[in-house]
Protein backbone atom coordinates (compact mmCIF):
# COMPACT_ATOMS: atom_id res chain seq x y z
CA UNK A 1 0.00 0.00 0.00
CA UNK A 2 1.32 3.44 -0.90
CA UNK A 3 2.08 5.83 1.92
CA UNK A 4 -0.53 8.34 0.66
CA UNK A 5 -3.28 5.71 0.77
CA UNK A 6 -2.10 4.53 4.16
CA UNK A 7 -2.18 8.10 5.49
CA UNK A 8 -5.71 8.57 4.17
CA UNK A 9 -6.92 5.46 5.96
CA UNK A 10 -5.18 6.49 9.18
CA UNK A 11 -6.86 9.91 8.99
CA UNK A 12 -10.18 8.25 8.37
CA UNK A 13 -9.64 5.98 11.33
CA UNK A 14 -8.80 9.01 13.46
CA UNK A 15 -12.05 10.71 12.47
CA UNK A 16 -14.02 7.60 13.35
CA UNK A 17 -12.09 6.65 16.50
CA UNK A 18 -14.16 6.45 19.65
CA UNK A 19 -14.38 4.64 22.95
CA UNK A 20 -18.06 4.59 23.79
CA UNK A 21 -19.71 2.78 26.64
CA UNK A 22 -22.87 1.73 24.82
CA UNK A 23 -24.67 -0.84 26.98
CA UNK A 24 -24.63 -4.36 25.64
CA UNK A 25 -28.10 -5.56 24.73
CA UNK A 26 -29.31 -8.97 25.81
CA UNK A 27 -32.06 -11.09 24.40
CA UNK A 28 -35.47 -9.45 24.51
CA UNK A 29 -37.22 -12.79 25.00
CA UNK A 30 -38.46 -13.94 28.42
CA UNK A 31 -35.48 -13.91 30.79
CA UNK A 32 -33.61 -17.12 31.44
CA UNK A 33 -31.05 -17.82 34.13
CA UNK A 34 -28.31 -17.06 31.61
CA UNK A 35 -29.78 -13.68 30.61
CA UNK A 36 -30.38 -12.69 34.23
CA UNK A 37 -26.79 -13.57 35.15
CA UNK A 38 -25.47 -11.83 32.03
CA UNK A 39 -27.40 -8.64 32.81
CA UNK A 40 -25.86 -8.64 36.27
CA UNK A 41 -22.40 -9.28 34.80
CA UNK A 42 -22.77 -6.40 32.33
CA UNK A 43 -23.63 -4.02 35.16
CA UNK A 44 -20.57 -5.24 37.06
CA UNK A 45 -18.42 -4.72 33.95
CA UNK A 46 -19.67 -1.18 33.43
CA UNK A 47 -18.94 -0.31 37.05
CA UNK A 48 -15.36 -1.58 36.76
CA UNK A 49 -14.49 -1.01 33.12
CA UNK A 50 -12.11 1.90 33.76
CA UNK A 51 -9.74 -0.51 35.53
CA UNK A 52 -9.82 -2.93 32.61
CA UNK A 53 -9.37 -0.23 29.99
CA UNK A 54 -6.32 1.02 31.90
CA UNK A 55 -4.87 -2.50 31.73
CA UNK A 56 -5.72 -2.75 28.03
CA UNK A 57 -3.92 0.51 27.26
CA UNK A 58 -0.87 -0.58 29.26
CA UNK A 59 -0.70 -3.89 27.40
CA UNK A 60 -1.12 -2.11 24.07
CA UNK A 61 1.73 0.28 24.87
CA UNK A 62 4.10 -2.47 26.02
CA UNK A 63 3.99 -5.21 23.34
CA UNK A 64 6.60 -7.97 23.32
CA UNK A 65 7.47 -10.39 20.54
CA UNK A 66 7.07 -14.17 20.66
CA UNK A 67 9.08 -15.89 23.41
CA UNK A 68 10.07 -12.44 24.71
CA UNK A 69 6.89 -11.79 26.74
CA UNK A 70 8.69 -11.37 30.08
CA UNK A 71 7.11 -8.09 31.25
CA UNK A 72 3.69 -9.00 29.88
CA UNK A 73 3.67 -12.32 31.71
CA UNK A 74 4.91 -10.73 34.94
CA UNK A 75 2.20 -8.05 34.80
CA UNK A 76 -0.60 -10.57 34.36
CA UNK A 77 0.82 -13.04 36.89
CA UNK A 78 0.90 -10.34 39.54
CA UNK A 79 -2.72 -9.33 38.88
CA UNK A 80 -4.01 -12.89 38.70
CA UNK A 81 -2.29 -13.76 41.96
CA UNK A 82 -3.96 -10.78 43.64
CA UNK A 83 -7.27 -12.15 42.42
CA UNK A 84 -6.63 -15.40 44.32
CA UNK A 85 -5.24 -17.68 41.62
CA UNK A 86 -2.44 -20.10 42.46
CA UNK A 87 0.20 -18.90 40.01
CA UNK A 88 2.98 -20.73 38.20
CA UNK A 89 5.25 -18.85 35.82
CA UNK A 90 7.84 -19.91 33.25
CA UNK A 91 5.72 -22.68 31.70
CA UNK A 92 6.96 -23.35 28.17
CA UNK A 93 8.90 -20.11 28.11
CA UNK A 94 7.08 -17.11 29.55
CA UNK A 95 3.79 -18.99 29.86
CA UNK A 96 1.77 -18.52 33.03
CA UNK A 97 -0.86 -20.75 34.66
CA UNK A 98 -3.37 -19.62 37.25
CA UNK A 99 -5.57 -22.15 39.08
CA UNK A 100 -8.57 -21.34 41.26
CA UNK A 101 -10.21 -24.26 43.04
CA UNK A 102 -13.74 -23.62 44.23
CA UNK A 103 -15.26 -26.88 45.36
CA UNK A 104 -16.29 -29.93 43.39
CA UNK A 105 -16.98 -29.78 39.69
CA UNK A 106 -15.33 -29.82 36.29
CA UNK A 107 -12.07 -28.15 35.29
CA UNK A 108 -12.45 -25.41 32.70
CA UNK A 109 -9.46 -23.75 31.05
CA UNK A 110 -9.57 -20.34 29.41
CA UNK A 111 -6.59 -19.17 27.39
CA UNK A 112 -5.06 -15.96 26.18
CA UNK A 113 -2.04 -15.42 23.98
CA UNK A 114 0.66 -13.00 25.15
CA UNK A 115 2.77 -12.09 22.15
CA UNK A 116 2.74 -9.17 19.72
CA UNK A 117 3.90 -8.78 16.11
CA UNK A 118 6.86 -7.09 14.37
CA UNK A 119 4.54 -4.44 12.94
CA UNK A 120 5.01 -0.67 13.17
CA UNK A 121 1.86 0.92 14.54
CA UNK A 122 0.19 3.65 12.47
CA UNK A 123 -3.11 4.04 14.33
CA UNK A 124 -4.38 7.37 15.72
CA UNK A 125 -4.64 5.96 19.25
CA UNK A 126 -3.13 8.23 21.93
CA UNK A 127 -1.66 5.11 23.55
CA UNK A 128 -0.19 3.71 20.33
CA UNK A 129 2.90 1.53 20.69
CA UNK A 130 6.28 3.14 20.10
CA UNK A 131 8.25 -0.02 20.93
CA UNK A 132 11.06 -0.90 18.54
CA UNK A 133 12.88 -4.18 18.06
CA UNK A 134 15.99 -5.23 16.15
CA UNK A 135 15.63 -8.09 13.68
CA UNK A 136 18.16 -10.86 13.21
CA UNK A 137 19.51 -9.09 10.11
CA UNK A 138 20.15 -5.91 12.12
CA UNK A 139 17.20 -3.93 10.74
CA UNK A 140 14.69 -2.25 13.03
CA UNK A 141 10.94 -2.76 13.25
CA UNK A 142 8.09 -1.52 15.37
CA UNK A 143 6.26 -3.91 17.68
CA UNK A 144 2.47 -3.86 17.95
CA UNK A 145 -0.49 -5.82 19.24
CA UNK A 146 -1.93 -5.90 15.73
CA UNK A 147 -3.76 -9.20 16.31
CA UNK A 148 -5.82 -8.28 19.36
CA UNK A 149 -3.90 -10.24 21.95
CA UNK A 150 -4.09 -7.21 24.26
CA UNK A 151 -7.89 -7.55 24.11
CA UNK A 152 -7.59 -11.29 24.79
CA UNK A 153 -5.39 -10.70 27.85
CA UNK A 154 -7.61 -7.95 29.23
CA UNK A 155 -10.69 -10.10 28.74
CA UNK A 156 -9.22 -13.07 30.60
CA UNK A 157 -8.17 -10.85 33.49
CA UNK A 158 -11.63 -9.28 33.63
CA UNK A 159 -13.34 -12.67 33.58
CA UNK A 160 -10.96 -13.96 36.25
CA UNK A 161 -11.77 -11.06 38.54
CA UNK A 162 -15.50 -11.55 38.13
CA UNK A 163 -15.25 -15.26 38.86
CA UNK A 164 -13.09 -14.56 41.91
CA UNK A 165 -15.58 -12.04 43.29
CA UNK A 166 -18.61 -14.27 42.59
CA UNK A 167 -17.51 -17.68 43.80
CA UNK A 168 -20.99 -18.33 45.14
CA UNK A 169 -22.19 -18.61 41.52
CA UNK A 170 -20.00 -21.54 40.46
CA UNK A 171 -18.29 -24.72 41.59
CA UNK A 172 -15.26 -26.51 40.19
CA UNK A 173 -11.79 -25.46 39.05
CA UNK A 174 -11.00 -22.52 36.80
CA UNK A 175 -7.62 -22.59 35.06
CA UNK A 176 -6.41 -19.49 33.22
CA UNK A 177 -3.32 -19.69 31.04
CA UNK A 178 -1.27 -17.01 29.35
CA UNK A 179 0.43 -18.63 26.36
CA UNK A 180 3.58 -17.36 24.67
CA UNK A 181 4.46 -17.43 20.97
CA UNK A 182 1.07 -17.97 19.36
CA UNK A 183 2.22 -15.96 16.36
CA UNK A 184 4.98 -18.50 15.75
CA UNK A 185 2.60 -21.43 16.29
CA UNK A 186 4.94 -22.77 18.96
CA UNK A 187 3.61 -21.61 22.34
CA UNK A 188 0.92 -24.22 22.93
CA UNK A 189 3.33 -27.00 22.01
CA UNK A 190 5.94 -25.57 24.39
CA UNK A 191 3.48 -25.39 27.29
CA UNK A 192 2.17 -28.91 26.68
CA UNK A 193 5.71 -30.29 26.50
CA UNK A 194 6.42 -28.50 29.79
CA UNK A 195 3.65 -30.46 31.50
CA UNK A 196 0.60 -28.22 31.16
CA UNK A 197 -1.79 -31.16 31.47
CA UNK A 198 0.32 -33.21 33.88
CA UNK A 199 1.60 -30.59 36.32
CA UNK A 200 -1.84 -28.95 36.41
CA UNK A 201 -5.40 -30.33 36.25
CA UNK A 202 -6.32 -31.54 32.78
CA UNK A 203 -9.36 -29.54 31.68
CA UNK A 204 -12.75 -30.98 30.89
CA UNK A 205 -13.30 -28.00 28.58
CA UNK A 206 -11.15 -25.24 27.12
CA UNK A 207 -12.32 -21.90 25.71
CA UNK A 208 -10.66 -19.00 23.91
CA UNK A 209 -11.73 -15.96 21.93
CA UNK A 210 -10.21 -14.24 18.94
CA UNK A 211 -11.11 -10.74 17.86
CA UNK A 212 -12.42 -10.28 14.34
CA UNK A 213 -11.48 -7.20 12.30
CA UNK A 214 -14.40 -7.49 9.88
CA UNK A 215 -17.28 -8.14 12.28
CA UNK A 216 -19.14 -5.46 14.26
CA UNK A 217 -18.87 -5.04 17.99
CA UNK A 218 -21.67 -6.76 19.85
CA UNK A 219 -21.61 -9.75 17.50
CA UNK A 220 -19.86 -13.10 17.76
CA UNK A 221 -19.28 -15.99 15.40
CA UNK A 222 -18.68 -19.68 16.07
CA UNK A 223 -19.04 -22.99 14.30
CA UNK A 224 -18.61 -26.68 15.11
CA UNK A 225 -15.93 -28.81 13.52
CA UNK A 226 -12.96 -27.55 11.56
CA UNK A 227 -12.71 -23.75 11.53
CA UNK A 228 -8.99 -23.04 11.08
CA UNK A 229 -6.40 -24.75 8.94
CA UNK A 230 -3.21 -26.77 9.13
CA UNK A 231 -0.37 -24.34 8.50
CA UNK A 232 3.00 -25.56 7.19
CA UNK A 233 6.06 -23.71 5.94
CA UNK A 234 8.21 -25.07 3.13
CA UNK A 235 11.67 -23.79 2.19
CA UNK A 236 13.00 -24.89 -1.20
CA UNK A 237 16.49 -24.22 -2.52
CA UNK A 238 16.65 -24.75 -6.26
CA UNK A 239 20.21 -25.57 -7.37
CA UNK A 240 21.81 -24.55 -10.64
CA UNK A 241 25.21 -23.88 -12.16
CA UNK A 242 26.23 -20.26 -12.38
CA UNK A 243 27.86 -18.40 -15.22
CA UNK A 244 27.69 -15.41 -17.55
CA UNK A 245 24.28 -14.12 -18.61
CA UNK A 246 25.45 -14.04 -22.24
CA UNK A 247 26.13 -17.79 -22.27
CA UNK A 248 23.10 -19.48 -20.66
CA UNK A 249 23.87 -22.70 -22.56
CA UNK A 250 26.90 -23.24 -20.32
CA UNK A 251 24.84 -22.87 -17.14
CA UNK A 252 21.84 -24.35 -15.36
CA UNK A 253 19.73 -21.30 -14.63
CA UNK A 254 18.17 -21.61 -11.15
CA UNK A 255 15.83 -18.64 -11.69
CA UNK A 256 14.26 -20.15 -14.79
CA UNK A 257 14.03 -23.43 -12.89
CA UNK A 258 12.34 -21.63 -9.95
CA UNK A 259 9.88 -19.93 -12.31
CA UNK A 260 9.00 -23.31 -13.76
CA UNK A 261 8.49 -24.66 -10.24
CA UNK A 262 6.25 -21.78 -9.14
CA UNK A 263 3.84 -22.52 -11.99
CA UNK A 264 3.99 -26.25 -11.34
CA UNK A 265 3.15 -25.78 -7.66
CA UNK A 266 -0.03 -23.91 -8.54
CA UNK A 267 -1.39 -27.01 -10.23
CA UNK A 268 -1.30 -29.09 -7.05
CA UNK A 269 -4.53 -27.66 -5.66
CA UNK A 270 -6.26 -27.19 -9.02
CA UNK A 271 -5.41 -30.62 -10.47
CA UNK A 272 -4.46 -33.01 -7.65
CA UNK A 273 -6.61 -32.14 -4.64
CA UNK A 274 -10.26 -33.12 -4.59
CA UNK A 275 -12.21 -29.92 -5.42
CA UNK A 276 -14.33 -29.99 -2.25
CA UNK A 277 -11.21 -30.24 -0.05
CA UNK A 278 -9.77 -26.81 0.89
CA UNK A 279 -6.06 -26.27 0.30
CA UNK A 280 -3.71 -23.39 -0.48
CA UNK A 281 -0.13 -23.34 -1.78
CA UNK A 282 1.36 -19.85 -1.83
CA UNK A 283 4.93 -18.92 -2.79
CA UNK A 284 5.43 -15.93 -0.54
CA UNK A 285 9.09 -15.27 -1.18
CA UNK A 286 11.58 -15.94 -3.99
CA UNK A 287 15.19 -14.77 -3.98
CA UNK A 288 17.98 -15.45 -6.45
CA UNK A 289 20.75 -13.78 -8.37
CA UNK A 290 23.04 -10.84 -7.69
CA UNK A 291 23.43 -8.87 -10.95
CA UNK A 292 21.90 -8.27 -14.38
CA UNK A 293 24.39 -10.36 -16.31
CA UNK A 294 25.17 -13.07 -13.75
CA UNK A 295 23.40 -16.41 -13.59
CA UNK A 296 23.64 -17.57 -10.00
CA UNK A 297 24.08 -20.94 -8.40
CA UNK A 298 20.77 -21.18 -6.57
CA UNK A 299 17.36 -19.64 -5.95
CA UNK A 300 15.38 -19.83 -2.69
CA UNK A 301 11.62 -20.09 -2.38
CA UNK A 302 9.47 -19.85 0.76
CA UNK A 303 5.97 -21.35 0.75
CA UNK A 304 3.00 -21.35 3.08
CA UNK A 305 0.77 -24.40 2.76
CA UNK A 306 -2.76 -24.58 4.17
CA UNK A 307 -5.17 -27.53 4.46
CA UNK A 308 -7.72 -29.10 6.80
CA UNK A 309 -7.54 -32.87 6.80
CA UNK A 310 -4.32 -34.73 7.58
CA UNK A 311 -4.76 -36.73 4.39
CA UNK A 312 -4.80 -33.63 2.20
CA UNK A 313 -1.97 -32.13 4.22
CA UNK A 314 0.32 -35.06 3.47
CA UNK A 315 -0.87 -35.24 -0.14
CA UNK A 316 0.04 -31.59 -0.78
CA UNK A 317 3.40 -31.76 0.97
CA UNK A 318 4.32 -34.92 -0.95
CA UNK A 319 3.29 -33.25 -4.22
CA UNK A 320 5.54 -30.26 -3.46
CA UNK A 321 8.53 -32.56 -2.99
CA UNK A 322 7.69 -34.52 -6.13
CA UNK A 323 7.24 -31.48 -8.34
CA UNK A 324 10.41 -29.82 -7.03
CA UNK A 325 12.37 -32.95 -7.89
CA UNK A 326 10.68 -33.28 -11.30
CA UNK A 327 11.52 -29.72 -12.27
CA UNK A 328 15.15 -30.26 -11.27
CA UNK A 329 15.29 -33.39 -13.40
CA UNK A 330 13.74 -31.54 -16.34
CA UNK A 331 16.50 -28.93 -16.12
CA UNK A 332 19.22 -31.53 -15.55
CA UNK A 333 19.90 -29.87 -12.21
CA UNK A 334 21.00 -31.19 -8.86
CA UNK A 335 18.22 -32.38 -6.53
CA UNK A 336 16.78 -29.39 -4.62
CA UNK A 337 16.69 -29.02 -0.87
CA UNK A 338 13.11 -29.16 0.43
CA UNK A 339 12.65 -28.37 4.13
CA UNK A 340 9.15 -28.75 5.57
CA UNK A 341 8.38 -27.12 8.92
CA UNK A 342 5.05 -28.34 10.22
CA UNK A 343 3.40 -25.49 12.07
CA UNK A 344 -0.05 -25.39 13.60
CA UNK A 345 -2.48 -28.28 13.16
CA UNK A 346 -6.04 -27.52 12.05
CA UNK A 347 -8.41 -26.36 14.75
CA UNK A 348 -11.53 -28.42 15.33
CA UNK A 349 -14.17 -27.07 17.69
CA UNK A 350 -15.89 -29.76 19.73
CA UNK A 351 -19.38 -30.38 18.29
CA UNK A 352 -21.19 -30.85 21.59
CA UNK A 353 -19.51 -27.93 23.35
CA UNK A 354 -20.12 -25.65 20.37
CA UNK A 355 -23.82 -26.55 20.23
CA UNK A 356 -24.18 -25.89 23.95
CA UNK A 357 -22.45 -22.51 23.74
CA UNK A 358 -24.34 -21.51 20.58
CA UNK A 359 -27.63 -21.92 22.44
CA UNK A 360 -26.25 -20.08 25.47
CA UNK A 361 -24.80 -17.16 23.50
CA UNK A 362 -28.04 -16.82 21.52
CA UNK A 363 -29.90 -16.43 24.81
CA UNK A 364 -27.38 -13.92 26.11
CA UNK A 365 -26.80 -11.76 23.02
CA UNK A 366 -29.89 -12.41 20.95
CA UNK A 367 -29.98 -14.41 17.74
CA UNK A 368 -29.53 -11.22 15.72
CA UNK A 369 -25.98 -10.86 17.09
CA UNK A 370 -24.93 -14.39 16.13
CA UNK A 371 -23.04 -14.43 12.82
CA UNK A 372 -22.69 -17.85 11.18
CA UNK A 373 -19.12 -19.10 11.34
CA UNK A 374 -17.04 -19.70 8.24
CA UNK A 375 -13.98 -21.84 7.71
CA UNK A 376 -10.75 -19.89 7.35
CA UNK A 377 -7.35 -20.88 6.03
CA UNK A 378 -5.73 -19.03 8.93
CA UNK A 379 -4.08 -21.02 11.71
CA UNK A 380 -4.17 -21.09 15.52
CA UNK A 381 -2.17 -23.25 17.90
CA UNK A 382 -5.10 -23.38 20.34
CA UNK A 383 -5.86 -26.46 18.24
CA UNK A 384 -3.16 -28.40 20.06
CA UNK A 385 -5.17 -28.48 23.29
CA UNK A 386 -7.97 -30.22 21.41
CA UNK A 387 -5.55 -32.73 19.91
CA UNK A 388 -4.32 -33.38 23.47
CA UNK A 389 -7.78 -34.68 24.32
CA UNK A 390 -9.67 -31.63 25.62
CA UNK A 391 -13.00 -30.51 24.11
CA UNK A 392 -12.22 -27.00 22.84
CA UNK A 393 -14.07 -23.99 21.48
CA UNK A 394 -12.58 -20.86 19.95
CA UNK A 395 -15.05 -18.21 18.86
CA UNK A 396 -14.72 -14.82 17.17
CA UNK A 397 -15.72 -11.52 18.75
CA UNK A 398 -16.50 -8.53 16.55
CA UNK A 399 -14.13 -5.66 17.28
CA UNK A 400 -15.04 -2.75 14.98
CA UNK A 401 -18.05 -0.51 15.51
CA UNK A 402 -20.67 -0.87 12.78
CA UNK A 403 -20.46 2.83 11.92
CA UNK A 404 -16.77 2.46 11.12
CA UNK A 405 -17.41 -0.63 9.00
CA UNK A 406 -20.18 1.25 7.15
CA UNK A 407 -17.87 4.19 6.52
CA UNK A 408 -15.15 1.99 5.08
CA UNK A 409 -17.72 0.35 2.81
CA UNK A 410 -18.99 3.74 1.62
CA UNK A 411 -15.47 4.76 0.69
CA UNK A 412 -14.78 1.47 -1.07
CA UNK A 413 -11.94 0.73 1.35
CA UNK A 414 -11.73 -2.63 3.10
CA UNK A 415 -11.54 -2.42 6.86
CA UNK A 416 -7.95 -2.91 8.06
CA UNK A 417 -7.27 -6.57 8.72
CA UNK A 418 -5.55 -8.16 11.66
CA UNK A 419 -1.75 -7.86 11.41
CA UNK A 420 -2.16 -4.42 9.84
CA UNK A 421 -0.40 -1.43 11.35
CA UNK A 422 -3.63 0.56 11.12
CA UNK A 423 -5.98 -1.98 12.73
CA UNK A 424 -7.38 -1.19 16.15
CA UNK A 425 -10.45 -2.47 18.01
CA UNK A 426 -13.17 -0.41 19.62
CA UNK A 427 -12.06 -1.71 22.96
CA UNK A 428 -14.93 -1.02 25.39
CA UNK A 429 -17.59 -2.64 23.22
CA UNK A 430 -15.32 -5.52 22.19
CA UNK A 431 -14.37 -6.28 25.77
CA UNK A 432 -17.97 -6.11 26.95
CA UNK A 433 -19.11 -8.75 24.47
CA UNK A 434 -16.07 -10.97 25.10
CA UNK A 435 -16.49 -10.70 28.86
CA UNK A 436 -20.23 -11.32 28.83
CA UNK A 437 -20.05 -14.42 26.65
CA UNK A 438 -17.04 -15.98 28.34
CA UNK A 439 -18.42 -15.34 31.81
CA UNK A 440 -21.74 -16.86 30.78
CA UNK A 441 -19.96 -19.92 29.40
CA UNK A 442 -18.01 -20.45 32.61
CA UNK A 443 -21.06 -20.08 34.83
CA UNK A 444 -22.87 -22.59 32.61
CA UNK A 445 -20.05 -25.14 32.59
CA UNK A 446 -19.27 -24.67 36.29
CA UNK A 447 -22.81 -24.76 37.66
CA UNK A 448 -22.94 -25.63 41.37
CA UNK A 449 -24.39 -29.02 42.17
CA UNK A 450 -28.01 -28.90 43.34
Amino acid sequence: MRSRSCTAIVLLAALLAHETTTPLSVSAESPTTSTIVSTSAVKWFEQNQDDFLDLYRWLHQHPELSFEEEKTAAKLAEIWQELGFEMTTGVGGHGIVGVMRNGNGPVVMIRTDLDALPVTEQTPLPFASTVQSTREDGSSTGVMHACGHDIHMTNLTTVGRYMSEHRDQWSGTLMMIGQPAEELGEGAKAMLEDGLFTRFPKPDYALAIHVSADKPTGAISLMPGYSLANVDSVDITVKGRGGHGSAPHSTIDPIVQAADLVLSLQMIVSREVKPIEPAVVTVGSIHGGTKHNVIGNDCKLQLTVRSYSEEVRQQVLAAIRRRALAVAMAHNAEEPDVLISQGTPSLRNDDELTARMTKLFSDVLGVENMIPGEQSMGGEDFSRYGIAGVPILMYSVGSVDQSRLDRFEQLGIPAPSLHSGIYYPDAPETLKTAFTTMTASLLDLLQPSP
